[in-house]
């Protein structure tokens, strides 16, 4: 019969295992010296972007980034650290991470993983600064509409210039007569 501790450990590293198949994006952060009402805060912040965070020991972590082939981010993983698996818009959860390390110091960005590029904090602050799906749908609506726009502009100038012109010979030959 196995020990607790070791079946929690087991259940943690396939949770993670699981986690990072099913996630579209995945950041390790550093959260030491956070308080527990700033956690709590942290994890409300996260689960409206779809996103949430597991604590696990680090060995724990290590094994599961190991075994899911992303060795090159267990260099990522010391002291208190925390996995962030974001379900749906990465860019959403990047935001609130972003915003979060504005507010609280004590919260390092370490790493993350888009897809299958590894990012950097920079990346994740980049990643952070773009506009979300709604607003670049929105940008692309108007950049396309708007040389069609404008060509109907040009074309009703174009029709009013030439119904002016034809009232005016009209004005000329009823002046004429």
């Amino acid at each position: 019969m196995k020990k607790i501790g070791l079946v929690i450990k087991e259940a943690s590293e396939n949770r993670i295992k699981n986690n990072l198949k099913d996630s579209s994006a995945f950041f390790i952060v550093k959260y030491s010296g956070l308080s527990s009402p700033d956690m709590t805060t942290l994890r409300q912040s996260l689960k409206t972007a779809r996103a949430n965070l597991f604590v696990v020991k680090n060995s724990v972590a290590r094994r599961a980034l190991k075994a899911s082939g992303l060795e090159e981010m267990i260099k990522s993983i010391e002291g208190p650290c925390g996995l962030i698996f974001v379900n749906e818009e990465p860019i959403d959860a990047s935001k609130v991470l972003y915003n979060f390390t504005k507010e609280h110091e004590q919260l390092k960005l370490q790493a993350g993983r888009l897809q299958d590029k590894l990012l950097e904090k920079k990346d994740i602050e980049s990643l952070a600064k773009l506009p979300d799906k709604q607003t670049l749908r929105t940008q692309a609506v108007i950049a396309l509409k708007s040389p069609i726009s404008s060509f109907v502009i040009v074309l009703h100038h174009t029709l009013q210039k030439f119904v002016i012109c034809l009232d005016q010979i009209k004005q000329k030959k009823g002046n004429n007569v």
